[in-house]
């Protein structure tokens, strides 16, 4: 086998450690990390994901997020877990061809579907394989937080529960803090609004929910949730959506001209608890005017669509093409995208 050379300098070869079955369509994959990138990819944020670089014939690569199931405190070699889907090429493709030995390109973790707070009393949802990110936050919360945790899973049957062993041996372990509620399609029919909202109700005004899932349920769980009476602050959603674009490559942007220079915004940003002034062209992006500043700004796909780049505006007015990861509550919060924003006032403050 060829060993794989990495096609971006934010990029990392891993190889893959263990394949784990979890269900008839759902398998684990974990890796180990090369040395030269360890400090990147083991010391990441429970709820992140990874960007894999998967062979295509016809595109000659796709670009697919999958998220950590893996908890840095609770696991030793990061993880990630898909499941197959009828139409879904990547989830396939890994499904199919990734075993042990076998390498594979990625980039850092990444995203922001991270809770803030660990010791807050958490309502966690998710359904089908939407319990990936769910349960990293889960894992961590457990070892590292103090408040309680209920867990709400649904599936279609009970032979769809992913990690079904290892919920009930987390609850075993603490059966103080955390209560894991099971929701069985076959057995309690859909999840419905009213239905929801019945077991979400007596958390309403101490829990913050996180939410993994398909639409339709995440529709059906944020009505449950609103009619529980959640503050939408409290309310927290993955997005997933499929990168067009090539995230693996660097790209190389020009040369500022002296008239753009000079009309140029002044942006101050906070970035891992330090603070950045930065001219700003109005035709760049955020995300590459702190990479120009040589910043560690978080970013993934650069389309607008992953919410790697989420942060917020705390004062001035941007444009964004793309807004495809926040939602409107997010937008009127003051959420933008880094990747997408560009300035619209001459003076902006910014944080991460």
């Amino acid at each position: 086998m060829t060993d794989l050379t990495p096609h971006s300098t934010r990029s990392a070869i891993l190889t893959v450690s263990e394949v784990i079955d979890e269900t008839a369509d759902a398998r684990s994959i974990v890796f180990d990390i090369p040395d030269t990138h360890t400090d990147k990819f083991v010391d990441y944020l429970p709820g992140q994901f990874l960007t894999l670089r998967i062979p295509s014939d016809q595109t000659g690569s796709v670009a697919r997020c999958y998220s950590l199931s893996s908890a840095v405190r609770h696991d030793s070699l990061p993880k990630v877990t898909v499941k197959r889907t009828p139409d879904g090429y990547g989830s396939n493709w890994i499904c199919d061809h990734l075993a042990a030995g076998v390498q594979i390109e990625a980039l850092p973790p990444s995203g922001v579907f991270t809770p803030s707070n660990i010791h807050a009393p958490m309502l966690l949802i998710a359904a089908g394989s939407g319990v990936t990110p769910v349960m990293s936050i889960l894992k961590t919360a457990i070892a590292d937080g103090t408040g309680p945790v209920t867990f709400f899973y649904a599936n279609r049957s009970e032979n769809d529960v992913i990690f079904a062993a290892e919920l009930r041996d987390l609850q075993d372990r603490h059966p103080g803090r955390l209560t894991v509620v099971h929701w069985i399609e076959t057995i309690q029919g859909l999840p419905t609004e009213k239905k929801l909202a019945t077991v979400f109700a007596p958390m309403a005004r101490t829990h913050t929910a996180y939410v993994c899932g398909p639409g339709p349920f995440m529709d059906a769980v944020h009505a449950g949730l609103h009619k529980a009476k959640f503050d939408h602050h409290n309310v927290h959603t993955e997005i997933y959506n499929s990168l067009a674009g090539d995230p693996f490559e660097d790209v190389e942007l020009g040369e500022v001209s002296e008239e753009e220079a000079a009309a140029a915004a002044e942006v101050e940003v906070e970035l891992d608890g330090e603070t950045h002034q930065m001219s700003w062209p109005r035709s760049r992006t955020l995300v590459d005017i702190m990479l120009d500043a040589g910043l560690d700004a978080p970013y993934s796909c650069k389309e607008g669509e992953c919410g790697s780049c989420a942060c917020t505006l705390v004062e001035g007015t941007v444009d964004m093409e793309v807004t495809g990861a926040l939602d409107p509550d997010d937008i009127e919060d003051g959420y933008i995208l880094g990747c997408q924003a560009r300035p619209t006032s001459d003076k902006l403050r910014i944080e991460f």
